[in-house]
């Protein structure tokens, strides 16, 4: 009687396929850090805007950076170089929702079952937290600034969380942050260019990004 080596086989193209896919992030991500000089606002908003439709690379970039720990508030930054206030947030909150996604279901096929998160007692209470607090429990961690948002992305990845709470609790948390940068970069391209109309989205987005850091810290005294 034959033996069937075909799962065995499959179980070891999967860990292939699961460490060239984390060899590749992490070189992307040493690679972007080894280019920092160039990730700034202006030539992320000069590279999106050579794309045929810039929303779609601005999306791609955005993408991109959310799986190689680029910070988020660069590429809010440029959109509103690029866009302006009201498409900028409204490419910013795609292109964010987009990699926040990018980055949950990498980490899910990344451990599957690499990570044991029933046997650490370490953080199986935090994941158990997060999973019970559904969207909202999302929505707070992103509103906490410490925590980077491509970390935040692939450590929600080890959770239950289904996908649509996920993404729905990453749309409202990250919004409040969102408007705050983009406003800024509009602001500041205003003013570079010698244009009027900066002083409002300056005291906008400053006003958003106070609310930004005061409601994490109301939302956890409340809780204590």
């Amino acid at each position: 009687m034959g033996v069937n080596l075909e799962p065995t086989r499959s179980i070891g193209r999967n860990r292939v396929a699961r460490f060239v896919t984390l060899s590749l992030l992490a070189f992307g991500t040493l690679a972007a850090y080894h280019w920092t000089e160039v990730l700034n606002p202006v030539a992320v908003a000069e590279a999106a805007a050579r794309f045929p439709v810039a929303p779609l690379g601005f999306i791609a970039i955005h993408i991109a950076a959310s799986l190689l720990f680029i910070p988020r508030s660069l590429l809010a930054i440029a959109a509103g170089l690029l866009f302006g206030v009201g498409w900028g947030i409204l490419w910013t909150e795609i292109g964010s929702v987009a990699g926040a996604i990018a980055g949950f279901l990498i980490a899910r096929y990344i451990n599957s079952g690499l990570i044991q998160a029933d046997r650490r007692t370490q953080i199986r209470p935090i994941l158990d937290r997060v999973e019970r607090g559904g969207w909202r429990a999302v929505a707070m961690v992103r509103l906490i600034p410490v925590v980077p948002h491509s970390l935040g992305n692939y450590a929600l990845g080890l959770t239950r969380l289904p996908l649509a709470s996920y993404a729905f609790g990453s749309l409202v948390g990250q919004l409040p942050m969102t408007i705050a940068y983009v406003e800024l970069g509009t602001a500041g391209g205003r003013l570079a260019l010698g244009h009027a109309g900066w002083v409002e989205p300056t005291l906008i987005g400053i006003v958003m990004l106070g609310l930004s850091l005061a409601i994490p810290a109301y939302l956890r005294g409340k809780v204590r």
